[in-house]
């Protein structure tokens, strides 16, 4: 975007607070770490998901490092076909992380785990609905959190955690784990150097197929019962975030094993793919673009194949514009998988993100071949250019965790995938998925920080600042007025501007300037 405006200059403060982690004082952080002293994790929710997060506190354990597995929470007893220590649920994952069961430190209430005084950071990793009730709790008995993507299930949730995770002053990561790699921020620096000229568009997708449907290839089994399963803990409707309760009553939803085992496919329980699987692309996306809440959402779709009895759909877009003059474009279909390019157009260049064999991810640098008259209807799909590699080397998830314990150690609210990050990015596809529910566009409310009915005053605004002019014949958004356009009017447009009283306003001009001379 062109240094000379405004809206360049405010966007500017937006990446620059986004793109360089944001340099909060932790000093009311309650506990202090020593050099080699231990970290202790305990994670709440131990299904399919947190497995891998399992995966690398063993690991780092296993490598010296001072960060211990302490206890476990689940509504689930547990998978007990694959053998012991094996498998999702409460009393396999508590084996394989070595946790003896006290009645304290392995239980099916995480209020439980809370009030232990030897657990540093919690891990979530529940059913998205639980992510705000449960961050909350946490950060409001000193605990750091790891909570995985999507931060929470509704948009007032997550206002609410960024709330918490300031008021407290702990240090909070969100399980995006493409965060972790240096792709991004390398993206946004060269961005905010302006070498791209001013940053329009940024499209991004996700793209899966499946013969069963999407998250219906979660295995169902008999150890799912009422018998192994809290029901009541697992809905929530006991629980409230600012007074909206979390889940359904079991009246209103009674036992189901595809309902729990495959809860991302309904409604109460999450977003489908617009929360699930778009709040990855969507926020190293605008964390690469520089920007965060969107001014004006639109999201469509449909249920067109997978007719399972799931609420949420296989097709899904969303359409979201930004004050800053730019949009970002998210599509996904669970039934297909040929995705299509991502990346971000400026008026001077463009950059593809993808990755080269013997390279890695990165993106390449395609400059804009910028004439007077363009010469179809799309340029090239595919153009050679110079390629940036990320720089990320080995596990993403194992990276973010290490960035997650140096911030926690450190006392640094900056992590790679802030809350503030995650509350942009979530409430950008929940916006998307209230669009597309409702069949309406939507408007944020900045100062009330919530999503209300669009109208037309976006075209008008925009229709408004193009039309608008200075001395006659100057049109202030083209000659680096206070918009500062970086378009190049040819000499014929001085023919341009309306004739009032019968006079031809070019005459008009240049009448002026011999006077003027």
């Amino acid at each position: 975007m062109s240094r000379k405006n405004v809206d360049r200059r405010d966007f500017l403060k937006t990446t620059a607070v986004a793109g360089t982690a944001l340099s909060l004082s932790a000093a009311s952080a309650s506990r202090v770490y020593g050099a080699n002293e231990r970290i202790n994790v305990a994670f709440l929710g131990v299904g399919g998901r947190c497995q891998q997060h399992i995966d690398v506190i063993l690991r780092m354990q296993k490598e010296k490092k001072d960060v211990m597995p302490v206890a476990c929470c689940d509504v689930w007893d547990g998978d007990k076909t694959l053998g012991k220590g094996k498998g999702r649920g409460l009393y396999p994952s508590a084996e394989r992380c070595g946790i003896k069961d006290d009645g304290k430190h392995v239980s099916k209430d995480y209020r439980k785990i809370l009030e232990l005084k030897d657990v540093d950071v919690c891990c979530i990793a529940t059913p998205d609905h639980w992510h705000a009730r449960m961050s909350i709790d946490a950060m409001q008995a000193g605990k750091d959190v790891y909570c995985e993507k999507p931060m929470t299930r509704t948009i007032e949730e997550a206002q609410a955690v960024v709330t918490a995770a300031q008021k407290y002053n702990r240090v909070m990561t969100v399980g995006v784990q493409s965060m972790a790699d240096p792709t991004w921020h390398k993206a946004n620096e060269l961005i905010r150097s302006g070498a791209l000229g001013h940053i329009m568009q940024g499209q991004t997708s996700y793209y899966r197929n499946s013969s069963v449907g999407q998250w219906r290839y979660y295995k169902l089994s008999r150890d799912m019962n009422p018998k192994t399963i809290d029901w009541d803990m697992f809905l929530g409707y006991a629980f409230d975030v600012d007074g909206v309760k979390l889940g359904p009553t079991p009246k209103e939803m009674p036992f189901d094993r595809a309902v729990f085992g495959q809860w991302r496919c309904y409604w109460p329980f999450g977003g489908g793919m617009f929360t699930d699987l778009f709040v990855h692309q969507t926020t190293h996306l605008i964390a690469a673009m520089g920007v965060r809440y969107p001014a004006r959402v639109v999201g469509g779709g449909g249920i067109y194949l997978e007719y399972d009895e799931r609420d949420v759909p296989d097709v899904a877009a969303i359409v979201a514009d930004y004050d800053e003059g730019c949009q970002v474009l998210i599509t996904a279909t669970m039934c297909n998988d040929h995705r299509i390019e991502e990346c971000i157009r400026g008026h001077l260049g463009t950059l593809v993100f993808d990755n080269k064999k013997d390279k890695g991810f990165g993106y390449s640098i395609l400059p804009q071949n910028i004439a007077d008259a363009p010469r179809g209807p799309s340029g090239q799909a595919a153009k050679e250019g110079e390629f940036v590699p990320g720089g990320l080397k080995g596990d993403d998830t194992y990276a973010l965790w290490e960035n997650h314990l140096r911030c926690v150690r450190d006392k640094n609210r900056g992590t790679l995938s802030t809350p503030e990050l995650g509350a942009a990015a979530f409430t950008t596809v929940a916006m998307g998925v209230k669009s597309y529910r409702e069949g309406k566009a939507l408007f944020w409310d900045k100062e009330q920080r919530k999503p209300t009915e669009a109208n037309a005053s976006w075209a008008t605004r925009w229709e408004k600042r193009s039309k608008k002019r200075g001395k006659p014949n100057q049109i202030i958004g083209w000659q680096g007025g206070d918009k500062g356009s970086t378009l190049t009017p040819p000499d014929y447009m001085k023919l341009a501007g309306p004739w009032v009283n019968g006079k031809d306003p070019a005459d008009s001009a240049s009448s002026s300037r011999r006077s003027e001379g």
